[in-house]
């Protein structure tokens, strides 16, 4: 019987200063359990050797996020074959600042900086944190670090946009609530938005209500100093190359930006900006979930089967989705 089974780990991260330079990691694994009396006094169950070696997917989280947040997608994705690291990190923010944060490395999104290196430093800290819990019990030798996907929520998803085609072994990267549409204190021409996916296959997702986005659209104007348009759009339309419709944006109905987190922090982060949904999210969070793992599986296995399964979810007239865009 095949089970979902977490480990603890611990990462530096380069060029971060003590004490805010240490993630916590959470890796979940596909595991077999064997009934040893090893698992019984441990707790520590072996990875499933079945479909090893697995590849793996690089979450990254929202501001003042806890990973936590997420570990019903990263069950999700490990159940599927797919071993999921989520982080915790508490980093400078901005103004001084601090809380939960994916690492943004503000000089690498400037003009001067974009497209030299990922813009955070954690991306390549956990893809380390993966190489080397792939030589120690239980995921030794069962783990493919040149099979990767790259996704996150929120500034983590925004990462994660910015920094596929930067990151190696990436087969493809998602992102729910996140746009590379850049705020004009960056130095850019103001309406600029950041080309996005590095040519790797991607899956934009965005929530219906989305309240954080539409109460953040005063950092990012154009020329004629009016507010952006939708920056997600603007990310697709504008940032995601044309794919022969291999890229995809899709909008969940009822959905809001913190649809992808549950439980929800009610302490942390933006919530507050939200208006309450007709539901509890869950009908939403269960597409959610069957979108990215069948992205995932298709582009990190090759899989005809969850590319069917993600084009059937996707095929008009979209259940449980307001908008399907291809490119």
């Amino acid at each position: 019987m095949t089970a979902v089974r977490a480990l603890w780990w611990a990462c530096r991260v380069p060029g971060l200063k003590e004490p805010f330079d240490t993630a916590h990691l959470r890796v979940f694994y596909p595991a077999r359990p064997t009934g040893s009396d090893a698992e019984r006094l441990s707790g520590e169950i072996p990875a499933d050797p079945a479909g090893a070696p697995h590849p793996v997917a690089l979450f990254l989280p929202g501001i003042n996020v806890g990973q936590d947040a997420y570990r019903w997608l990263a069950v999700e994705l490990a159940s599927a074959g797919v071993v999921t690291v989520t982080a915790d990190l508490v980093g400078e923010l901005f103004a001084g600042a601090h809380g939960l944060t994916p690492a943004v490395d503000l000089e690498a999104a400037t003009p001067a900086g974009y497209g030299s290196r990922p813009t955070s430093p954690l991306i390549g800290a956990m893809l380390g944190a993966v190489r080397e819990l792939g030589t120690r019990p239980p995921l030794a030798g069962l783990l493919d670090p040149d099979r990767i996907v790259l996704g996150g929520h929120s500034a983590g998803g925004t990462v994660a946009l910015q920094s596929a085609g930067l990151t190696p072994g990436v087969r493809g990267v998602f992102a729910y609530g996140a746009h590379t549409v850049v705020a004009d204190l960056l130095g850019w021409p103001a309406g600029t938005v950041l080309p996005a996916g590095g040519g790797a296959p991607v899956l934009l997702l965005s929530g219906e209500h989305d309240g954080v986005i539409a109460a953040s659209a005063d950092r990012y104007t154009r020329p004629d100093g009016a507010a952006s348009a939708d920056p997600v759009s603007r990310t697709f339309h504008e940032a995601v190359p044309e794919a022969a419709g291999g890229n995809v944006w899709a909008t969940l109905a009822d959905a809001n930006h913190f649809t992808a987190c549950h439980p929800e922090d009610p302490t942390g982060a933006r919530g507050f900006l939200e208006r309450p949904g007709p539901g509890d999210g869950g009908a939403a969070r269960a597409l959610l979930a069957r979108l990215i793992t069948s992205f995932c599986v298709a582009r990190l296995r090759d899989d005809p089967a969850a590319r069917t399964r993600l084009d059937g979810l996707l095929r008009p007239p979209h259940p449980g989705l307001a908008a399907v865009h291809r490119r």
